[in-house]
């Protein structure tokens, strides 16, 4: 019998299909495709991962293509590695036809010839959270001990396959049949079946006539209204930071937090974001250089830290909600440990008096990591770009 789905999980699954990659737009998933190839290289990089091949048809022409995987660093959190794709490894793998490349696929299941069959979101082994018996749960001051490797919950399409259905924690899929919806949660845009699945050019659809996530003033609409999502306008497709609160699970990265009694200091995983929160300072200081980073001040209250920052430069609060931000931009997070479940919980609110007319606020959680931090995954957006070895 299948356990109930509470409503915390679904909350936990809408949060991350807001977080997600558009990407899924780029490909016909209405659409069935096979190929049949040689293997001739494998990419682990963010935001996706390329798998290339040689096909050869009926009458001896050999045509190079190649196909989307997930992102190196959830692929690599689900046990895949390079090894699984050696150069010469004849491979036969189903999936959709890219919108605008004809030797471009979207990887749906990939077959070995030994007989093993991989799907996209497939889990090759079981996340292992290991926690230090002799782990302190605070500082010798008494503060929470938050120090350490952080992850948020690998989030998967409820389908293996990765062309139906939706985009929920890796704990709900187990929950449910292949494609299916978790109560009161919407199909993801561009999956098969869906009304941007048929549209003429659904990349377009996705940006342009998406409308902003919050009221926006005069002046952010402004700043908004020629926002397409391409690289030139979003900084996770030119492989840059976007800001504090939406790289912290961007991807499922591995984040890690270094803390002594004076000061915390968090490096993300997902394009390199270093925040240094000092817990000394009472104010921000008046000659604040404006960074994606901006400067933070915190303070422990009632075992909750409570991180006020400000000085940011202006940029892209969400790239999928159309929500920028201005260098007035001012964010107060509210971290919180569990630490039976060693789980740290960050409430955010966020308000921007020149681009916003409401406050943008919510909440996640991370874990201790299954794998350990290692720095920034490498990154380039490949979408329409050849690999350089062809």
């Amino acid at each position: 019998m299948k356990k109930p789905i509470t409503a915390a999980l679904v909350s936990i699954a809408v949060a991350g299909a807001a977080h997600a990659h558009h990407g899924i737009a780029n490909f016909d998933l209405n659409t069935d495709i096979e190929l049949v190839g040689v293997v001739t290289e494998v990419d682990f990089m963010n935001p996706h991962s390329w798998l290339y091949l040689e096909v050869t048809a009926d009458d001896g022409t050999v045509t190079p293509w190649r196909c989307e995987l997930r992102g190196a660093t959830v692929l690599r959190r689900s046990g895949w590695s390079e090894e699984m794709f050696p150069a010469g490894l004849e491979i036969r793998i189903t999936g959709s036809p890219d919108r605008r490349d004809p030797t471009t696929c979207y990887l749906g299941t990939a077959f070995f010839p030994d007989g093993r069959s991989v799907d996209r979101y497939g889990q090759l082994t079981e996340p292992v959270r290991e926690i230090p018996a002799d782990r302190p749960l605070r500082l010798a001051n008494g503060d929470p001990n938050i120090a350490g490797d952080w992850a948020a919950e690998q989030q998967v399409m409820s389908d293996p396959r990765g062309q139906s259905g939706t985009l929920v924690p890796v704990s709900v899929a187990e929950q449910l049949e292949p494609g299916e919806l978790p109560p009161g949660v919407p199909a993801f845009p561009g999956a098969r079946g869906t009304d941007l699945s048929f549209a003429d050019d659904p990349v377009d659809a996705f940006w342009n006539r998406r409308p902003s996530a919050l009221p926006l003033t005069e002046a952010g609409a402004a700043a908004i209204a020629d926002f397409d999502g391409s690289s030139t306008d979003n900084p996770r497709l030119r492989c840059e930071p976007t800001n504090v609160i939406f790289d912290w699970t961007f991807e499922m990265d591995v984040n890690r937090i270094d803390q002594t009694e004076t000061e915390i200091r968090m490096r993300y995983g997902s394009m390199g974001i270093e925040r240094v929160i000092d817990l000394a300072a009472a104010e921000h200081p008046a000659d604040i250089e404006p960074s994606v980073a901006g400067h933070s001040i915190g303070r422990w209250e009632d075992d909750v830290l409570i991180v006020d920052t400000v000085g940011f430069a202006p940029g892209i609060l969400s790239a999928d909600g159309r929500v920028p931000h201005s260098d007035e931009l001012h964010i107060v997070e509210r971290f919180s440990l569990d630490t039976e479940a060693m789980a740290l919980t960050r409430e955010y609110v966020a308000v921007d008096p020149l681009y916003l007319a409401g406050e943008y606020a919510g909440s996640d959680t991370v874990l201790i990591s299954d794998l350990p931090y290692t720095g920034t995954t490498e990154c380039e957006d490949r979408t329409y770009v050849d690999s350089p070895a062809q």
